[in-house]
């Protein structure tokens, strides 16, 4: 009896399992996701554009009669935070609270509600707004929350699953256009944004902000965003000039955040009974202080502060009153309800803060304005590494960088010593909250 033995069948070339890095699916996921964070560095070089523009708007109207911000602060604040509620809800705030909440959701369409491309574009016609109304507020927040909505939205239609990975990588690449500061981007998606950062999520991060940067930079070029500082710690006095800026800086910064929190859960639950009438009446009436203050300053303290942190760290110092004044006016724009992001507006008040500490012990403006600057910012956000990587970042001043790492932490330890829920974190558990 013969034995047949069957010839191995030979596999066709097509039915061969192709390499991982030939997939479409994989490529397309890839394309789409670049798409978006080039979309993310485009987005925000034009909000950024359209913000200074608006702010110079402002300007232009303010001069026209000394009446006009009584009158348009609060009617664009009203304006403003009336949309927020009824036409682009999830868009009020500063937005970086709103991305935090967003990572620890898993329903997707709750998710949604904070971050989809309706919400973003109520973001940043909002903002655009409140900032030609006067409103003591920045770009740089609500550019997270943007960031981080088209990036979702582009592993939505890529076919990505990892929406924690997509928010945390549009949160960097809007931090790093908007700053021009990729290492801040990136620092800020760990320390901030993520408390525990996962491996899975570095290359995401790391590619959103390279190419939302690359976009900046053929954009707009490689710039310091504040300018080089004047001035460096030298001797026993300059090293005094450390440790009361960030003693404090964290201590104000502490006041802020609790103030904030605290005026935030009122408001909420005294306009759940008439969400219209009250809403307007808080909007209104912070419009209305706003103004004042600004009119009792001279117009200082209206926008963003860019101009005023800019000159303060180049060398000159502000007025005495210019933090107190810019402090109160940051937080009622913060708590009447309309979008607009509170860290350039906080950068600012810290220059203001090292102002004082200039004119009071003398020395060198301009290193004082940036390790008030230093101590205040990471009072405010509670994010030590963040907060002078930012700011390092920013002024391009590398001889300082011991002295403003202790302003950082010791801003930071006097502020969670006072406060130990972080700002950012404290006002995301209201959204996720019935409370």
């Amino acid at each position: 009896m013969r034995l047949k033995l069957k010839r191995p069948r030979l596999r066709k070339l097509s039915d061969q399992p192709q390499p991982a890095w030939l997939s479409r699916d994989l490529w397309r996921r890839r394309i789409v996701f670049w798409v978006g964070a080039a979309a993310t560095g485009l987005v925000s070089v034009c909000f950024a554009y359209a913000a200074d523009q608006a702010q110079l708007l402002f300007h232009w109207l303010a001069s026209q009669a000394v009446w006009v911000p009584l009158l348009l602060a609060p009617l664009g604040f009203m304006f403003c935070a009336h949309l927020a509620r009824t036409v682009f809800p999830g868009a009020a705030g500063s937005g970086i609270q709103h991305a935090i909440a967003a990572c620890e959701m898993t329903d997707s369409v709750a998710r949604s509600k904070l971050l989809s491309l309706r919400v973003a574009i109520g973001k940043i016609f909002l903002t655009l707004v409140g900032i030609a109304s006067g409103g003591s507020i920045g770009r740089e927040g609500p550019t997270v929350q943007i960031g981080a909505a088209i990036m979702l939205k582009a592993g939505q239609i890529g076919g990505a699953d990892r929406a924690r990975g997509l928010i945390l990588a549009g949160s960097a690449a809007g931090i790093s256009a908007a700053f021009n500061a990729p290492l801040a981007g990136i620092v800020f998606a760990i320390e901030e944004m993520s408390r525990s950062f996962e491996q899975k999520t570095a290359s995401l991060v790391l590619s959103a902000v390279i190419i939302a940067g690359l976009v900046s930079l053929g954009l707009v070029g490689n710039y310091d965003y504040f300018g080089q500082a004047s001035g460096h710690v030298v001797g026993v006095e300059g090293w005094l000039m450390v440790g009361l800026c960030g003693v404090v800086g964290g201590l104000f910064g502490a006041l802020f955040g609790r103030v904030m929190l605290w005026s935030t859960q009122q408001i909420r639950r005294w306009t759940r009974v008439m969400p219209f009438k009250r809403t307007l009446v808080i909007a209104g009436l912070c419009g209305l202080g706003v103004a004042l203050i600004g009119l009792a300053t001279g117009g200082s303290t209206f926008g963003t502060g860019y101009d005023q942190a800019r000159a303060a760290i180049e060398g000159e110092i502000l007025p005495w009153y210019f933090a107190p004044a810019k402090f109160v006016a940051t937080l009622l724009s913060s708590v009447s309800g309309i979008p607009g992001g509170i860290f350039a507006p906080s950068l600012a008040v810290g220059t203001g803060v090292g102002s004082l500490f200039a004119l009071t012990l003398g020395g060198s403006a301009g290193i004082a304005a940036l390790l008030g600057m230093t101590g205040y910012f990471a009072g405010v956000v509670q994010a030590p590494i963040t907060a002078f990587v930012i700011i390092l970042e920013m002024t391009g001043d590398n001889g300082d960088v011991i002295p403003i790492m202790c302003a950082s932490v010791l801003g930071y330890g006097v502020s969670n010593l006072l406060m130990p829920q972080s700002l950012y974190h404290g006002l995301a558990s209201m959204l996720t909250s019935n409370d």
